[in-house]
């Protein structure tokens, strides 16, 4: 008698592998919100906080003070050339103009409630770095790098609002090139100072210029960003650190 074959056939593959389909399925989807999640959170507005202006207990318009009075950055900021961290205005500070000028302005409620009380205005930081993050104002300002270069242009701001990233990258930019940012130690607090505003001859008599650079510097119309910064960042041998040590002491 013949033999008949059998109706089923060994499965090749373990049973296991029935599941693979599903798994990458899975899989795939997890990446993909990861990667959804990350830009979302990291590459928006939303992480870098550019844009974020908070509503502060007094409205303080930098654009009239600054801008149409002409104060300096120094006379409400007074720590950030000899201190880390910077500071803002006391209430003894905001007084000395205010006890004269717009005295009955109603906006100045809290700072006049705060005079009497001796209770600090609860002003709200825009800027407050991270405690595992070393940052020095007073090493960055003496040494060529304007508020405007990590502010923005406050001076025209009716309310401040945040303009840079301020993360890693942005900062390791800086550091990498300092040259592109750098500008003469008399205009660090200068907002609107831009490279055109250089005389070349009087920036060569003051500074010099880099030593490896054949063209003379002081013939010239006008400097770049890019000449002006390497001829500070040579003068004042200035090497950024980019190892996580500088910042992450």
């Amino acid at each position: 008698m013949s033999r008949q074959p059998s109706s089923t056939m060994a499965n090749f593959f373990p049973r296991w592998t029935n599941w693979i389909p599903l798994k990458v399925i899975v899989c795939v989807i997890v990446i993909a919100c990861g990667l959804t999640g990350a830009t979302w959170y990291y590459a928006t507005p939303k992480y870098t906080k550019i844009g974020y202006q908070p509503v502060q207990p007094v409205p303080f318009p930098h654009d009239i003070h600054v801008t149409q009075l002409g104060m300096d950055c120094r006379y409400c900021h007074s720590f950030v050339e000899v201190a880390a961290q910077s500071n803002v205005p006391n209430t003894a500070t905001c007084m000395n103009c205010h006890t004269q000028v717009a005295k009955d302005n109603p906006k100045l409620q809290p700072v006049q409630e705060s005079w009497k009380s001796g209770e600090p205005v609860e002003w709200v930081w825009l800027y407050r770095t991270v405690d595992y993050v070393y940052y020095n104002h007073s090493a960055h300002v003496n040494r060529g790098i304007s508020c405007f270069t990590c502010h923005g242009p406050v001076n025209h701001m009716s309310v401040v609002h945040i303009a840079q990233p301020h993360s890693m990258a942005w900062c390791l930019d800086c550091h990498r090139h300092p040259e592109n940012y750098l500008r003469p130690d008399d205009q660090v607090f200068n907002l609107d100072w831009k490279p055109d505003d250089v005389k070349p001859a009087e920036f060569v008599a003051k500074y010099g210029q880099p030593s490896d650079t054949r063209e003379d510097f002081s013939k010239k119309k006008q400097l770049t960003q890019s000449e002006i910064g390497q001829t500070l960042k040579d003068r004042w041998k200035i090497t950024p650190p980019t190892n996580c040590q500088g910042c992450h002491r």
